[in-house]
C-alpha cells in the first residue's frame, strides 16, 4: 500500500545487488534482542519513538500491531498514521550493559509498508508467533503488519550475541 520511491543511496544499491544488507553478526544480534525502537516523524515533523516487538525475514522486519492496551482506543495507531504519511522510519536495537566493552547497536532505515492482509501479512505474523509466544493466543489475522524493507544498515560496538 506505501511506499513509493527507495531513496537508496549507492552504497546500499551496491549491498544490496551483492546480498542481504544485514551481515551475519548484525543478523545474529538482531535475533537475540527481544525489543528494538521504531521512529517515524508525524506531518509536522515531530519525531514519534515506540518500542516495539518484530521479527527479521531476509531485508524485511516486521512489526504486529497487538492486542495490548494502547493509549489510542479507536482509530490507526500514531505509528501507523506517520508511517502512511511519510513512510521513512529508523530503527535501533541496542544493548546497554554496565560493562561497557558489552555496548552495541544495530540501525536500520529504509520505506515502511502497511500490510493489511495478503500472504506476506500471514507469513510475518506466523514469525512473530513463533518469535514471541504471547501473540499465540491473540487475535491478530485482522491486525496491520507493518514491514520495515530495508535500504541502510548502521552498526557499533560489541555486536556478540548476549549469553
Amino acid at each position: 500500500m506505501t511506499p513509493a520511491a527507495s531513496d537508496s543511496t549507492p552504497d546500499s544499491i551496491d549491498k544490496a545487488i551483492a546480498g542481504s544488507l544485514l551481515g551475519e553478526t548484525e543478523r545474529a544480534f538482531l535475533a537475540s534482542r527481544r525489543v528494538a525502537h521504531l521512529a517515524t516523524t508525524d506531518a509536522d515533523g515531530q519525531p514519534h519513538v515506540v518500542p516495539v516487538c518484530f521479527a527479521l525475514a531476509g531485508d524485511s522486519l516486521f512489526i504486529s500491531i497487538d492486542e495490548k492496551p494502547k493509549r489510542k482506543r479507536t482509530g490507526r495507531l500514531k505509528r501507523i498514521r506517520n508511517l502512511l504519511d511519510n513512510p521513512r522510519f529508523a530503527l535501533v536495537a541496542d544493548r546497554y550493559d554496565e560493562d561497557w566493552t558489552r555496548l552495541g547497536w544495530v540501525m536500520l532505515r529504509g520505506l515502511a509498508e502497511i500490510l493489511d492482509s495478503g500472504s506476506e501479512h500471514h507469513q510475518a505474523q506466523a514469525l512473530l508467533r513463533e518469535r514471541y509466544p504471547q501473540y499465540r493466543h491473540m487475535q491478530l489475522e485482522d491486525l496491520p503488519v507493518i514491514a520495515l524493507r530495508l535500504s541502510t544498515v548502521n552498526s557499533w560496538g560489541n555486536l556478540e550475541p548476549s549469553p
